[in-house]
């Protein structure tokens, strides 16, 4: 089965904002979320979207 059009994961600084099925990381700087969503962004061969300054989504297209 191939997964299509799904949101792998959400990077964050926000406390108790983001919740669902995909996977929540939660960071104490920006700098840090930019680094995990950038690295997760490779892992798991997805791309990054920045939705606000507090929060990035990583989207299999």
């Amino acid at each position: 089965m191939k997964m299509e059009k799904a949101i792998l994961a959400s990077i964050t600084t926000l406390d108790n904002k983001v919740q669902g099925s995909a996977a929540v990381f939660k960071c104490e700087t920006k700098e840090e979320m930019e680094a995990v969503a950038a690295n997760l962004e490779a892992i798991l061969d997805g791309i990054a979207h920045r939705l606000s300054d507090q929060l990035y989504i990583i989207v299999k297209h």
